[in-house]
């Protein structure tokens, strides 16, 4: 089964809008940081969409690892 790459150990806080949508990288590869800019296409991961439910900032997942997408859950300690 092919693995993402892992962009960063630790998550990244940003700063979400509410009702605004995001596409969340889920195969590591995107110049564009914790979202996605297309780079997937030559493998089997799609980005995680998800829309802002309020205004917040929220620490995205980098290690691409995490059990909770796009939301980081710790799994970069394990790293």
């Amino acid at each position: 089964m092919e693995q993402p790459k892992v962009a960063d150990k630790a998550p990244i806080g940003t700063d979400l809008q509410a009702g605004k949508t995001y596409a969340w990288c889920s195969c590591g590869h995107s110049a564009g940081q914790p979202f996605c800019d297309g780079s997937h296409k030559p493998t089997a991961f799609q980005p995680k969409v998800f829309k802002a439910e309020k205004d917040q900032q929220a620490f995205l997942c980098m290690c691409k690892q995490t059990s909770n997408p796009p939301y980081c859950d710790g799994s970069h300690n394990k790293l």
